[in-house]
């Protein structure tokens, strides 16, 4: 129910009694600007307008401006106007501000990005990155809207991780991915600008190590102890429970012979981890000596086997009931990963920071060395981009070698002649 028209004015407004249902006193100055009064006795700044093309055939709507006494009556008219003003151009304002609060949070959007791209679309190792990113994210701005994060928030929480370069652009590219993703699938207003967008990663320090022959025989000591006699335990011999433990000489641990041929094939045949830990018998090949992996990082290929990588399949009991050529601990489960044996290993051998990924930058190193190609290197290792395995090429310097020998030598003679 409303009142007749009037200039709206503060005393107008105050000596306006509340009653048993809401009213609006509208304004003589804008059409459908007025002042909603309820039976409370709280009052607010309102505007009734027609959406699109306007008519009566069109359902009006009502728009909230604001809290009378916050705002005054010359700020809730001249917003009234504006609003007017965006009606005639064809925007609709309480629509607007109803998606606005319809819209997902960040914590929302987090956990529907997971659900239907992560776990549905990602392999099991790169799920693990994305999460600890996103939950990065969740743990600072998950209560707010996804569309009111700004590109400042972004870029300060990207600096809180310059400690660890690396680390800090991977929650930057997946943050980017979390908005393209939205933005496609129609969850953020169009237009929104993707606030990991435009923010300059941190230099990242190679991580490429590649193992020298000195380094893979002591690699191969460790593999061969852990498989026979076992590794050592590591004891302080200073803790008041050290006395209670066996003797020296049997404070020694072998290691699941499982683990140990995973290491194995992953030195002699250039692979990603998951493809060996999850490889099948199935797909064992022995008359061509070819593993065809049916769902690799870059999808089907074929992992070409080298005699040792023959050797260590030979050698490998099948379990009854479990398909993994590297079995798990699980009835039918692969082995979940490396992690202890890998620490006990590379401890015995003394190569302390070594990482599992770095036997595929070895097998490649030695691949490189030999002048094989970065085709054909490329094909070994399954890269699906030239680019990839280019990162190899200043290692192929067997030609370069003999071409600066040859220049030398013509070199030496020439300046030799009397």
């Amino acid at each position: 129910m409303a009142t007749s028209t009037e200039r709206i004015t503060k005393r107008a407004v105050d000596s306006a009694r509340p009653r048993d249902k809401p009213f609006i006193i509208f304004d003589a100055a804008v059409k459908g600007f007025g002042v909603r009064v309820m039976p409370t006795g709280a009052r607010s700044f309102v505007l009734e307008y027609r959406p699109g093309a306007g008519g009566r055939s069109v359902a009006k709507r009502r728009l909230t401006l604001g809290r009378y006494g916050a705002m005054t009556v010359d700020q809730a008219r001249t917003a009234a106007v504006n609003a007017l003003a965006h009606v005639r151009l064809g925007s609709d304002p309480q629509a607007e501000k109803s998606g606005e609060r319809a819209s997902p949070t960040v914590g929302d959007l987090i956990g529907l990005f997971t659900a239907e791209h992560v776990d549905a679309k990602l392999k099991v190792g790169t799920t693990q990155g994305y999460k600890i990113a996103l939950e990065k994210l969740r743990a600072a701005h998950g209560g707010i809207k996804a569309s009111q994060v700004t590109r400042a928030q972004v870029a300060a929480l990207h600096a809180r991780m310059c400690g660890n370069p690396y680390g800090a652009n991977r929650f930057l590219a997946i943050t980017s991915k979390l908005y393209s993703w939205a933005s496609d699938r129609g969850l953020l207003p169009e237009g929104y600008a993707n606030p990991a967008a435009k923010i300059g990663r941190y230099k990242e320090e190679s991580r490429e190590r590649f193992l020298t022959s000195e380094e893979l025989a002591r690699l191969g000591d460790g593999l061969r102890e852990a498989e026979t006699v076992g590794l050592p335990w590591t004891v302080d011999e200073k803790k008041p429970k050290s006395k209670h433990l066996a003797r020296p000489e049997n404070r020694r641990t072998p290691i699941d012979p499982f683990a140990i041929a995973a290491i194995r094939l992953l030195i002699l045949t250039g692979a990603r981890l998951r493809e060996i830990l999850n490889a099948r018998w199935e797909h064992v090949d022995f008359e061509r000596s070819i593993l065809f992996l049916p769902d690799s990082k870059t999808g089907r290929k074929p992992l070409f086997l080298n005699a040792g990588a023959l050797a260590v399949l030979a050698d490998l009991p099948r379990i009854a009931g479990n398909p993994h050529i590297i079995a798990g601990a699980k009835n039918g489960a692969p082995r979940f990963d490396l992690r202890k044996p890998w620490a006990a290993v590379t401890r015995a051998a003394g190569l302390d920071g070594l990482r599992i990924h770095d036997l595929r930058h070895s097998f490649a190193s030695i691949g490189a060395g030999a002048s094989m190609g970065l085709p054909i290197l490329g094909r070994l290792l399954g890269h699906s981009q030239a680019a990839t395995t280019q990162r190899y090429a200043h290692l192929a310097d067997t030609p370069a070698r003999a071409a600066v020998e040859t220049i030398g030598a013509a070199i030496e003679a020439a300046m030799a002649r009397k």
